[in-house]
């Protein structure tokens, strides 16, 4: 086998690992397979006239130190042949950057694009289980990396191949025997750096894991800092940033520290300064023989060390493709993420009253969240799901606005079953107050206007000023015009206000609440709770009690266990039960938080 052979299988692997089933390289660059054929094949021009100057120094010094007159002509022709190809090189070369980048920057725009528009589309409960992390290294990390796919690798193979077989050519012309010694540090190289993408795949899977854990560490900590620090937490979110962050450099370290030998071996053994020693050792010791002349040693020496340098390209190149194979996977796992069923002739709902008929769910489709539940939210009235951590309350509240469609039964608005309300419509008659606030990075007056977006200010502030945070807003430096997370740094209380506030402007006849007073101190407590007593006004309001004192006034409460409903009634009727809420009450009034 010869080293081209070599290269050539080398690369092959590579890109057979990325073509390979499950890996999504191949489909994502489809549509550019084209313009970078034509890249590659101006590449290859470019990295074969790039050799010319190299060879014309060469024989320029054997004709030269040839015996008898020196041929002057010959000498200039074969510089200005030598210049000409240089120019030439550049000019190829540049084409081949320009068009790959022009390529890249539409490509990375239309993944990006692709994936917003797919995220926009995906039920709301696949958001529940990835973190932002995950979701941020696919629309940037991963993207960014694939741009060296279409940028450079393609490309830098085709360049990390074509200049040594250029070279390869005119050394075998010029003497085979020593052709073959200008191979060893290459062939060398390519053993070694064989060795060191062992188990590169499985490697990689836990690389990108503890990436993806403190990018999610990372993110959480900075946008929850207002929060942490007014419950006096910045410590511990501190620590567990750090704890991900070690725990990845940890990996990290064990990881390169098993390759470094094999990489400082094939980096010395395809270094120019180890080619040339061999070249010149074996060179010096076949003219002393008298199996070469002295002259001819002359292009081994110039072309020689520069072989293993151009197929060190091809390492490069491998490990990229590796990348691009888990960043490719990802990313059309995105776009991959089945929409949320849209009713092909939509409905609108009559009327706001929500019913549960014989309602199961199941996230993993063998273990049900939700059993069999039936239970209905008459329009006006205030319905609490109150029980254990883990019995199911949050799933079932999130089944209204279609977070995930119900495993069995259904859920009906105004007699009109939920999946065949068309989206849009659905958030216009249902509202979400959570507790784990979100706002955007925009002004705090886009944030209330989210659903809104032509509200006038009158509107806007009319909101604020219902949800107790009018006052607080005028006190940020450019108040309504203040950015979230920039000049807007607000507590957790405030941004639930502030959240409260976009539920009032949206003015949606029916409300999904996660108490929002869950983790608030006792002044934020009461501020919020007279924010939200103005938001249900006249709503119906479905919401998920973790502080058991704030529903008592609930027209029904409903007790789950287990993802059943095992208890329902007004306040005063489930004490008098004695049964799971009665515990729960007498447990909540010595201090214990339920849910």
């Amino acid at each position: 086998m010869t080293t081209a052979d070599a290269a050539s299988e080398l690369f092959a692997d590579a890109e057979q690992e990325a073509s390979a089933p499950g890996s999504q390289v191949g489909r994502l660059v489809e549509p550019l397979r084209g313009t970078i054929a034509v890249a590659c094949v101006l590449q290859a021009i470019s990295s074969a006239l790039g050799v010319m100057p190299f060879i014309a120094v060469a024989e320029i010094g054997r004709v030269l130190l040839a015996d008898g007159p020196t041929d002057e002509r010959r000498a200039w022709l074969i510089a200005g042949l030598g210049a000409g190809a240089m120019l030439l090189q550049f000019i190829f070369k540049m084409a081949s950057g320009a068009i790959t980048h022009f390529a890249d920057v539409d490509f990375q725009f239309y993944l990006r694009r692709s994936m917003a528009t797919q995220l926009s589309t995906v039920p709301l409960g696949w958001f529940n289980d990835r973190n932002s992390g995950a979701v941020k290294k696919a629309l940037e990390d991963d993207v960014s990396t694939l741009h060296h796919i279409v940028g450079h690798s393609y490309t830098n193979i085709v360049g990390a191949l074509v200049t040594p077989v250029t070279a390869l050519v005119y050394l075998f012309i010029v003497d085979w025997r020593m052709a073959l010694v200008a191979l060893i540090p290459i062939v060398g190289g390519i053993v070694l750096y064989g060795f060191m993408y062992r188990g590169f795949g499985e490697k990689m899977v836990a690389y990108d894991q503890a990436l993806e854990d403190v990018n999610a560490s990372s993110i959480a900590f900075v946008q929850g800092i207002a929060v942490v620090k007014t419950y006096g937490q910045a410590r511990r979110s501190y620590r567990q940033f750090v704890e991900h962050a070690n725990r990845f450099v940890d990996y990290f370290w064990d990881w390169v520290r098993g390759q470094i030998p094999w990489i400082s071996a094939g980096n010395t053994v395809m270094s120019p300064i180890f080619a040339m020693v061999v070249i010149v050792a074996i060179g010096l010791g076949m003219t002393a023989s008298g199996a070469i002349e002295p002259i001819d040693l002359l292009p081994f020496i110039i072309l020689g060390p520069s072989l293993a340098a151009a197929f060190l390209t091809l390492s490069f190149a491998q490990n990229d493709l590796m990348l691009a194979q888990r960043a490719a996977d990802r990313v059309a796992a995105v776009l991959d993420t089945p929409s949320l069923p849209e009713a092909e002739d939509p409905r609108t709902p009559v009327g706001t009253r929500v019913t549960f008929e014989q309602v199961s769910f199941s996230y993993d489709g063998r273990n049900e969240a939700v059993r069999e539940v039936d239970l209905t939210l008459e329009p006006g009235t205030v319905t609490a799901l109150v029980g254990p951590s883990g019995s199911g309350k949050s799933t079932l509240a999130r089944l209204l606005p279609r977070f995930w469609d119900t495993s069995e039964g259904r859920i009906t608005i105004g007699g009109v079953p939920v999946d065949e309300i068309s989206s849009d419509e659905l958030y216009r008659q249902v509202g979400l107050v959570f507790q784990d606030v979100q706002l955007l990075r925009m002004s705090i007056r886009d944030n209330i206007a989210l659903a809104r977006p032509d509200a006038s200010f009158e509107d806007v502030e009319r909101a604020a000023r219902t949800a107790q945070i009018h006052e607080r807003i005028l006190e940020l430096p450019r108040g309504y015009d203040s950015v979230a997370g920039e000049d807007a740094v607000l507590s957790g209380g405030e941004a639930q206000r502030v959240s409260i506030a976009r539920a009032v402007l949206a003015d949606t006849p029916i409300l999904v609440l996660d108490e929002a007073t869950a983790f608030a101190d006792p002044e934020a407590e009461a501020s919020i709770q007279d924010a939200i007593s103005e938001l249900i006004s006249g709503r119906t309001l479905l919401v998920i009690a973790h502080r058991l004192h704030t529903i008592v006034g609930a027209d029904q409460i409903c007790v789950l266990e287990a993802g059943r409903i095992v208890e329902r009634g007004t306040h005063q009727e489930l004490l008098a039960r004695e049964g799971v809420y009665r515990r729960l009450w007498e447990a909540s009034q010595v201090g214990e938080v339920v849910g």
